[in-house]
This record gives structure tokens, sequence and C-alpha cells, in this order.
């Protein structure tokens, strides 16, 4: 009882902790530019590595934040789930690690080995791509959708609507958008509200 009410309080206090400082972002519906970040396999990733995919699965995620790591499980899942079908996931940890030494490259390399990810999980040290995409939380998840010439934004926000237990989740956004996807529909829901941990920026 006390563990939950802790990450419920947890929660809360990422959720309030610090306005975003992006304007705008993108919408759904907007085409994505490409970007090339370090993977911590030490290789660098773009978006034109996916152009063989239907799409991906691209979501604001790092170390530190109690959510994340909730959803971890499920983060990994979605890569099982969808990565052969042609959405795999591509996890950006955008975190100044500056302010947030948890979050540096080299945690990142041994957190990703520790949770044995499949999925590429970059570095925006810059933080340039979280600008340009208008996140702010973690974990944010834009779904983008290979049109053939470029990525178009399909789906903004969180994976599905329980933080704190996976098994309660009875609307699982990220899943329903891609199962429509792939059958041809735009996603009913388009958009919902990212809960998570305010992306950690470097002090001006």
């Amino acid at each position: 009882m006390i563990k939950s009410k802790l990450f419920a309080l947890l929660c809360l206090l990422a959720f309030f902790a610090g306005k975003p400082i992006t304007d705008g972002g993108y919408s759904v519906g907007d085409t994505v530019k490409d970007f090339k970040l370090k993977n911590v396999s030490g290789d660098m990733v773009s978006l034109a590595d996916y152009k063989d995919d239907k799409g991906i699965i691209l979501i604001f995620d790092c170390n530190t934040c109690p959510v994340s790591k909730a959803y971890n499980s499920r983060i990994k899942e979605l890569h099982g789930m969808y990565a052969e079908k042609g959405f795999p996931v591509l996890a950006i940890n955008s975190n100044d690690p500056g302010r947030q030494p948890g979050d540096s490259f080299d945690e990142m390399v041994k957190y990703a080995k520790k949770h044995d990810y499949k999925h590429a999980y970059v570095q925006d040290l810059n933080q340039d791509v979280a600008k340009a995409f208008g996140a702010t939380n973690t974990p944010h998840v834009f779904l983008l959708k290979n049109t053939g010439a470029d990525f178009k934004v399909a789906y903004i926000g969180a994976i599905d609507n329980n933080s704190r237990d996976a098994d309660a989740a009875d609307k699982k956004y990220v899943e329903d958008a891609i199962d429509a996807l792939l059958g041809g529909k735009d996603p009913e829901t388009s958009k919902t509200k990212a809960i998570g941990c305010s992306i950690k920026w470097k002090e001006a």
C-alpha cells in the first residue's frame, strides 16, 4: 500500500514538475524532418534507416523517470508485437545528463543492456529532436506512418490509460492506432495526453 501511494505521489510530482519549454512541435498529419542520433550500440540512427518499415513507434523515454520505468515492459512488448509487422520502437532520451546524470549515454548503454533492449535507444544530447517534435514528457509517443516519401505523424500521446498497472489499462491507444494503420485506416483516437515526467531541459 505504501509503495503504491509512493508511486502515485512520484507520478503526481513528475507530472507537475516544471512546464514544457517547447512551443508548437509536430501535430497529427505533419511531416517529420529526419535526424541522426547515436544509438546505445554506438551506431548513428536516422529515420531513413526505417524506410522499409510501415512506420515507427517513436517514444521519448529515459532511464530515471518512475513513469517510464513503469512502462518499460510495455514499451519492450510493443516492439516485440509490432516490429515484425513493420512498426519497430525507436526510443529517444532527451534529458540533459548535466541535470540528470542517470540519463548519461554510458548509463543509457547500461540500462539498455540490463533490460535487454531489442529496440534502438538513442540520445538526443542537444535536445533538438525533442524540441522539433514538441515532446514534453517521458514517455511521450509519436506514432509515425511511412507514406513512401516521408514519415507523417499519425498519433501523439500516451501508450495506454493506466500508467501504474498494464493489466488494468482498458484503452491501449498505441496498439489501437497501429492496428488501424495496418488495416488501412486512420487511428480513431489520434491524440491523448502524455502522462509522465517532464523532460529535463538544459538550463539557459
